[in-house]
């Protein structure tokens, strides 16, 4: 069975491993009756094994629906609030002095020389202050009115550019009530990225923080010539002799007293309707230059509502953790859902999120420690990051608390694929891993990119919670799928949101059609009021990827393939833009190489590479140093980490590791990598190679790697 395979690996004494295996059925038959009629699981048991979506029709390729929407899909929150204005207003009526956006004040910053020489900062961070739903409201009106001083007119674009934080979220307020269309950028696109965004949208006026007007805007605002304003979030920046003419720099806090000064009875304010753009999302698109998605009220309005419905008992005693990019839909519409529920959102970033994080200062406190979040997104990087960091801690344990956890472990994993709870285990042997992430959390939401088995199965485990894995695009408002909470099963998506229908269109080359059996498969479209109206300025990329049926239904066409099961929940099982032919006609699906492989201890990342000129798939891997070190040392290999990722000796090595965990994995023969390209350098949003969701860029890693590429099979490089 799939759980039998996830089990950890333990050496005890067969004897002792008998009469411990006897200890554990005594504990479970006890324990197994009071703990059915106290914890309420029969309920979970039960809706887990419920089926939730079907089709609408008996036709093949039928569109799914949510069994909560089967005759009318979901598309607003609350009655009368069919814009991001109106829901803000009902949730600041509803919540007024309640709490909502939290940040920790600095106390201390410092820089600590690395032994390499290298310096790094590192802050002590004081306790999280708040601003109540009332605060937020009037410093958005204020914000709003200010940009109406400073010449922004309704339904006319302005950018915000900055890092995840309650600033982000007030600017994102003002735009939406005074009907302004807001642009998105990710503060680690790249400087040809943010020209492109900023002039494509042909916006006069920025939203960004002093760190990234000195490292990014700084070097390309020559280059944008329609720009006049620059606002920072957090004060008066240091001024620069190169600054181009025209351009006046503002804090946010001046254009808010401008707009608290203003008279705002003059004139009759534009108030957004439901078909008006709110966003322009661009994109960090694993292919090409950016494009600027155009999301409407109304498709982020339906995309929330269906999210809200996965999420039980959400409200005011939860508490979220903002640190992944605002400029996300995932982010975005993680804190919107939050906003209109009277849930806190306490910002923080990858380098504050814990205790071990890398600005912050040894034995001060992470952001989840001091804030103890009930409410969690991620993206798989960073749930496979944190899998290897507790794995790896494992294995330097005593042999026998080794084993002990790993009893735990196993135990634990067939309980949960039975439906049961182990409220021992996880106060005995979990709780320490459960810290990490501040001990509070009731529910991880995994969206991005596809999360593997293990790290799914790992963080149920470890982290004692559900872990919603989500399926969505920026193009459907982040909307699609989300797993139900009392489902435990793992590698599927869940079923439609009640906001969307899904269903799949055969893709004859890949050789997948919806009449399959055990299966219904194909390409995955989503239809429903959070398909957004395409790509701005890009009407024949528009036409390629959307499209409206005989009813005035919009469709997505995803080029994702997935397979419904019987319960109506989606699997993604390919991508249209993964697949390669080979030279003797086999296909392989790259990103299925890739997710075998890919949390091997030795891995911490892998691209697979095939062409249809050659015969094989090569690879290029970023090992991780402390394994490949060791390996390095058992095969008697001395050199710096460059010479140990330059040798060829240890990238057979590494090759033997990855084609035993390709066969463990049953790939096929012809699926494996035969050669690989060891990386000495991480992959990170900065270097171009990943997105900001840390999804790989296949262009720009063959671009990247084309020498490499060109070696491997075994052409002349000069």
């Amino acid at each position: 069975s799939q759980a039998a395979k996830m089990k950890l690996k333990h050496n005890i004494n067969p004897v002792l491993l008998q009469l411990i295996n006897f200890i554990i059925l005594v504990y479970t038959l006890v324990t197994y009756i009071p703990w059915y009629i106290l914890s309420g699981s029969k309920q979970a048991i039960e809706k887990a094994k419920h089926v939730k979506a079907r089709p609408v029709n008996n036709k093949a390729g039928g569109a799914y629906r949510s069994v909560n929407s089967l005759h009318c899909l979901a598309s607003v929150l609350y009655p009368g609030c069919d814009t991001l204005d109106k829901v803000f207003k009902y949730a600041k009526t509803k919540f007024k002095d309640k709490k909502l956006l939290g940040t920790r004040e600095i106390l201390k910053e410092e820089d600590e020389i690395q032994p390499s020489g290298k310096v790094f900062k590192k802050v002590i961070l004081g306790k999280y202050t708040w601003l109540s739903y009332e605060d937020v409201y009037i410093k958005a009106v204020n914000f709003g009115n200010g940009l109406a001083v400073l010449g922004q007119q309704p339904k006319t674009n302005i950018a915000i550019f900055c890092e995840t934080r309650a600033e982000w979220m007030i600017a994102a307020q003002a735009c939406f009530m005074c009907n302004y269309q807001l642009v998105t950028l990710y503060a680690t696109l790249g400087g040809p990225a943010i020209v492109h965004g900023l002039n494509e949208t042909e916006v006069t006026t920025i939203i960004t923080s002093k760190e990234l007007m000195q490292t990014k805007l700084k070097e390309i605002v020559s280059q944008v010539p329609l720009l006049r304003h620059i606002i920072t979030v957090d004060g008066k920046p240091t001024m620069w002799s190169e600054f181009p003419k025209g351009v006046i720099v503002h804090t946010m806090a001046s254009v808010q007293a401008m707009g608290a000064k203003a008279d705002a009875g003059n004139k009759q304010p534009c108030k957004p309707v439901p078909s008006d753009i709110a966003v322009i999302m661009y994109t960090s698109g694993s292919t090409g230059i950016p494009k600027g998605v155009m999301i409407s009220h109304c498709n982020i309005i339906a995309g929330i509502t269906g999210m809200a419905e996965r999420i039980p008992n959400l409200g005011e005693k939860d508490i979220y953790i903002g640190y992944l990019p605002l400029a996300h839909v995932l982010e975005l519409s993680a804190e919107l859902v939050c906003l209109s529920h009277g849930c806190r959102i306490g910002y923080s970033s990858p380098q504050t999120l814990a205790d071990q994080s890398s600005k912050i200062k040894k034995g001060s406190k992470g952001d989840v420690t001091t804030l103890k979040p009930t409410l969690m997104a991620a993206v798989p990087e960073i749930m496979d990051r944190i899998y290897k960091n507790v794995m790896n801690k494992v294995n330097e344990m005593t042999s026998f608390q080794r084993n002990l956890f790993i009893l735990a472990y196993n135990y634990k994993m067939e309980q949960i694929s039975k439906g049961y709870t182990t409220p021992l285990c996880d106060s005995l042997i979990f709780r320490k891993v459960r810290m990490l992430l501040g001990g509070k959390i009731r529910i991880l939401l995994c969206g991005g990119a596809p999360l593997s088995a293990a790290t799914q199965r790992f963080m149920n485990i470890c982290f004692c919670c559900p872990v919603g894995q989500g399926y969505g695009l920026t193009e459907s408002a982040g909307a699609g799928t989300i797993t139900e909470v009392w489902d435990y099963t793992t590698g599927r998506v869940g079923a439609p949101l009640v906001c969307c229908e899904i269903k799949l269109l055969n893709w004859e080359e890949g050789g997948y059609y919806n009449t399959d059996k055990p299966y219904p498969r194909g390409e995955i479209l989503i239809g429903g009021q959070n398909v957004t109206a395409g790509y701005y300025k890009n009407e024949a990329r528009t036409k390629k990827d959307f499209s409206v049926d005989e009813n005035g239904q919009r469709w997505l066409h995803t080029g994702d393939i997935g397979e419904f099961h019987h319960d109506g929940c989606l699997k993604i099982i390919d991508r249209k833009k993964d697949l390669v032919k080979l030279q003797a006609g086999e296909y392989v699906s790259l990103g299925k190489v890739e997710a075998a492989l890919k949390n091997l201890p030795l891995v911490d990342n892998i691209c697979a590479y095939a062409s249809s000129f050659h015969s094989y798939v090569i690879g290029f891997v970023v090992p991780n140093q402390k394994e490949l070190a060791e390996l390095a040392r058992k095969k008697g290999f001395k050199g710096t980490w460059e010479e140990i990722c330059n040798s060829p000796e240890m990238e057979k090595e590494v090759l033997k590791v990855l084609a035993e965990a390709a066969m463990a994995a049953n790939l096929e023969k012809f699926e494996i990598p035969v050669k690989i390209r060891l990386s000495p350098d991480p992959w990170t949003p900065e270097t171009g190679l990943v997105t900001d969701a840390f999804k790989l860029k296949r262009k720009e890693l063959t671009a990247y790697y084309q020498m490499d590429i060109d070696r491997m099979y075994g052409k002349n490089v000069k």
